[in-house]
């Protein structure tokens, strides 16, 4: 992967983490996928029309708003995906110890949480764990 794409997928952990969108579905990516999707969709309209923007600042999509006529939509839907997906691994992320926390007293009771040690116990019980704990060890990626 070229570095300007790899700086693409720090731009699409910027934005997520700047809140735009929140998707729900089940399924996340990785940031490496994303960033390979969204290397795929957009990279040449990315090189072809906004070489000088600054991928971290969100000038990037600018740009491509901007020559949306010129750019494929499915830059557009790929962008949305991505950004729904991570959205959702990051909120999965923040909210498991919530999420697993009767699970984790059942299956991992005497676990200090730090440094992993609850979420390495978590997904050593994956086998027995069920229900919204298990999609959250799911859309969290840690599964």
């Amino acid at each position: 992967m070229k570095p300007r794409m790899w700086l693409a997928v720090f731009a699409v952990g910027a934005a997520v983490t700047g809140g735009f969108g929140a998707g729900a579905s089940a399924q996340t990516m990785s940031y490496s996928d994303a960033g390979a999707l969204i290397a795929k969709s957009c990279g040449p309209s990315i090189e072809k029309y906004c070489p000088k923007d600054n991928l971290g600042t969100g000038k990037v999509m600018d740009c491509l708003k901007a020559n949306q006529a010129n750019v494929p939509q499915q830059c557009f839907t790929d962008y949305a995906a991505v950004i729904a997906s991570i959205s959702r691994r990051v909120e999965a992320q923040a909210e498991i110890f919530k999420t697993c926390a009767a699970t984790a007293a059942e299956f991992c009771p005497g676990i200090q949480p730090g440094d992993g040690n609850l979420r390495d116990c978590l997904v050593q019980a994956k086998k027995v764990v069920k229900g919204a704990c298990l999609k959250s060890l799911v859309d969290s990626g840690w599964y």
